[in-house]
């Protein structure tokens, strides 16, 4: 019997759910279901530029989960780009909590001191 899925930790939903190219009605076009942990390890890694290790911490999960989570979202979003699909992210095993370690502790990058104020890119202070 395979092991029970861990619940995962978010900070929240993402700013939209649903995303689809432009000028062909929704109803015409095939759908991907991005889980709300894919959303959240591309929203750490790639947006806040967090490594999978700090990741992995914030989710609660192991690193090779986090490596196996973010494969699958990458695939999902490369095929939905390439084959002019629809992305819709919701469910999957998570539990929404606060993120403030992100906010204290930054992204590698954040020398001397400095602090690490969120948004794009490598903003230390």
């Amino acid at each position: 019997m395979p092991r029970p899925c861990k619940n995962r930790a978010v900070s929240g939903s993402p700013g939209a759910v649903v995303y689809k190219p432009a000028g062909i009605p929704a109803r015409m076009l095939e759908w991907l279901s991005l889980g709300l942990d894919e959303f959240e390890t591309i929203r750490l890694l790639d947006y806040e530029g967090l490594d999978q290790e700090k990741v992995a911490a914030l989710m609660g999960i192991s690193r090779p989960t986090v490596t196996r989570i973010y494969a699958s979202a990458r695939r999902k979003i490369a095929e939905a780009l390439t084959e002019g699909k629809a992305i819709s992210i919701e469910g999957g095993p998570v539990k929404e909590i606060s993120l403030p370690e992100i906010a204290q502790d930054g992204p590698q990058g954040c020398r001397g001191g400095r602090r690490w104020r969120g948004g794009r890119g490598r903003n230390c202070q």
